[in-house]
């Protein structure tokens, strides 16, 4: 049994063991607290949230009840309304036409106020003058209100739902003649749309099944979405009601100057909603926490010692150069054995990795120098080709010209430079304006080209015969596909960013269609040639040599964008310094 104990008397499972005894308390505490902290302030910030929100509806409520206000006020001091009633409340007769009149000042009133449905006016008597006809008003509404009208002395008494239309919600004001030291004039009663005055936006809250009660100074219901008895939500004090086997939060805001009350009912369950959300997201960040942890301490028991963290570093600096042995120390066999394995996996790394660099530059050189030669009879042979159509019709000094450039053409196609591969943009340039004089004396006034370039520009080195092919393409497939003229443009402009440049050739032929451009960007990606009589082998050699001239220090490859009838771009994005940054790119592989 000892023997067994010692066997796992390690230091990585002592290690693994008390951390993760650690972990367990320390993830305990912290959940326990965190729980405590969050859930108290998430249902703190509930409460907070309902009653400003009854703050609000009380708020809005006053404006909407001061508006009514001040609407039948206007009504009740109108001086014709006044007059009519004083000549009712003295016995004598109102007219037909008088009462017309009363309604047009009423309707004038009401289509400047927003949530009334109508006015309705009558004389002390009770009788109707508007709307025009012969109801009491004892039979539009109860004797009480009539008695709390009185009572209040031209104050607003809510009655509540309209019997007539359970749409509208009344209220009733006595008319005091101002003329005759206030004394009762008649009674003005108010039909109000009942969603003027809706209170509680339920979209607004998201929380289900909340109820909302206004009440009016003595306790009445004026408004309430609760559809049971609200006797047992009028007559508790306690802050939690218990309401169809629900528990629902009490949240009463009183109006002081309207004397309203506002109830709302928040059911407590979508209080603690969010906390049973803590809890779960708590024991799964526990949990999730506790795996990763046992993962981690796994590895970081194993790791713990210090032969393994030199050994740790000797490996990380692999990332500077060549991987180095790490020297061997005098530690457990398993570190030695590690070590050892270690040194003998460096030494076989370093001499795969110098063959396999080798390998890499010398494909690399040796695919430039089969992209050169093949562009080069290409070129060759396409301008032979121009030369044939020039030879007719040209007098001797066309042709001695003619001879000079396709002299100083052969000459810096098959000329090795003595700096190499690399030449000024200048030197391509110029190589390029040769080219288009033997190409006009091919088409003629069909052809023309435009050159937009900064001095500054000039003396960057590019590799050799780059942008050439790109312009032989756009005189072969647009001006030579056409018998429209056409014109060529050659745009050479720094990128926003300083260190590139943006190389654009243009022409405005007749362009290339979807299926047979999706065609040649498919044979560019792939390296290979359109077709056999060679379209489309200068856009998929330039797109290599690219590839090839600038590995990994292309800001945009080539680029084709063309549209049938209107013509085709080819561009593409080259650092300024760019053979610089090719030479040590080269020294890095030799010097693997």
């Amino acid at each position: 049994m000892f023997t067994r104990l010692h066997k796992w008397n390690t230091l990585r499972n002592q290690i693994l063991v008390v951390f993760l005894v650690v972990m367990l308390i320390v993830l305990f505490i912290v959940s326990l607290v965190t729980f405590n902290r969050v859930s108290t302030l998430l249902k703190n910030n509930a409460e907070k949230q309902i009653n400003q929100t009854a703050v609000e509806a009380n708020g809005r409520l006053e404006s909407l009840y001061k508006q009514v206000s001040t609407s039948s006020k206007l009504v009740m001091t109108n001086d014709t309304i006044q007059s009519t009633l004083t000549k009712a409340s003295q016995g004598h007769p109102i007219s037909f036409s008088e009462r017309q009149q009363l309604e047009g000042v009423v309707t004038t009133i009401q289509a400047n106020t927003d949530g009334i449905f109508s006015f309705e006016l009558y004389t002390d008597t009770m009788n109707r003058l508007i709307p025009l006809d012969d109801t009491n008003l004892v039979t539009r509404i109860h004797g009480k209100w009539i008695q709390q009208a009185d009572k209040a002395n031209g104050s607003l008494v809510w009655i509540g739902d309209d019997p007539r239309n359970s749409d509208n919600i009344l209220a009733l004001r006595r008319v005091n003649l101002m003329n005759r030291g206030f004394e009762n004039g008649g009674y003005l009663l108010i039909s109000i749309y009942r969603d003027y005055l809706q209170f509680v936006d339920q979209d607004k809250t998201n929380i289900e099944n909340q109820y909302s009660i206004l009440l009016d100074q003595n306790s009445k219901p004026i408004l309430s979405n609760y559809n049971q008895s609200l006797d047992p939500i009028i007559k508790s004090d306690t802050a939690t009601l218990s309401l169809d086997n629900q528990e629902y939060m009490v949240t009463k805001q009183t109006s002081n100057e309207t004397g309203w009350t506002l109830v709302i009912l928040t059911p407590v369950k979508a209080l603690t909603k969010g906390i049973s959300v803590l809890r779960s997201g708590i024991i799964i960040a526990g949990i999730i926490g506790f795996i990763i942890f046992l993962i981690s301490t796994l590895f970081l028991s194993t790791f713990i010692t210090r032969p393994i963290i030199k050994l740790t570093k000797t490996m990380q600096q692999a990332s500077a150069g060549s991987l180095t042995m790490n020297p061997s120390v005098t530690t457990v066999n398993e570190i030695n054995e590690l070590n050892s394995t270690y040194n003998q996996l460096v030494k076989e790394t370093n001499h795969l990795i110098k063959m396999v660099y080798q390998k890499e530059i010398t494909r690399s050189r040796s695919e430039l120098k089969a992209l050169q030669a093949q562009i080069n009879p290409h070129f060759l042979f396409n301008t032979l080709d121009a030369l044939k159509w020039t030879l007719e019709d040209k007098d001797e000094e066309e042709l001695a010209e003619l001879v000079v450039a396709m002299s100083n053409l052969f000459r810096y196609t098959i000329t090795k430079q003595t700096d190499g591969d690399w030449v000024p943009i200048k030197d391509e340039i110029q190589h390029i304006e040769d080219y288009m004089e033997i190409m006009k004396m091919r088409f003629g006034d069909c052809l023309k080209w435009q050159l937009t370039m900064p001095c500054e520009t000039r003396h960057v080195k590019i590799p050799k015969l780059l942008i050439q092919p790109l312009v032989e393409n756009a005189v072969l497939h647009g001006a030579g596909n056409t018998m429209k003229p056409c014109t060529i443009s050659v745009s050479i402009q720094p990128t926003k960013d300083q260190d590139y440049l943006e190389v654009l050739v243009e022409d405005d032929g007749p362009g290339i269609n979807q299926e047979k451009l999706d065609s040649i960007k498919k044979a560019m990606q792939s390296g290979g040639v359109m077709s056999k009589n060679g379209s489309g082998m200068a856009v998929s050699n330039v797109h290599k040599r690219l590839e090839l001239y600038y590995p990994n220090r292309l800001k945009s490859g080539l680029t084709i964008m063309s549209e049938e009838n209107r013509g085709t771009k080819v561009s593409f994005v080259i650092p300024v310094k760019g053979e610089e940054n090719h030479v040590e790119y080269e020294n890095h592989f030799d010097r693997r």
